[in-house]
């Protein structure tokens, strides 16, 4: 697996009106089966949940 729970990554493809490229999250849930994936946790401003969505490998990377 590429990455693991609670790391920090960066979306590297667009995603949505609220997940664009660019945007850092933090993986909750690393999934192996039934393929590699990975759900990401997006923050406001406030600490507050603004958008959970799962996300392909090539889609995001570690944030530096």
């Amino acid at each position: 697996m590429k990455f693991k729970e609670h790391d920090v990554v960066k979306v590297i493809t667009e995603q949505n009106a609220q997940i664009k490229k660019g945007a850092v999250g933090t993986v909750i849930i690393a999934f192996k089966e039934p393929q590699e994936a990975y759900e990401v946790e997006f923050l406001d401003g406030e600490g507050k949940t603004r958008a959970q969505v799962t996300l392909l490998p090539h889609e995001i990377e570690k944030n530096s």
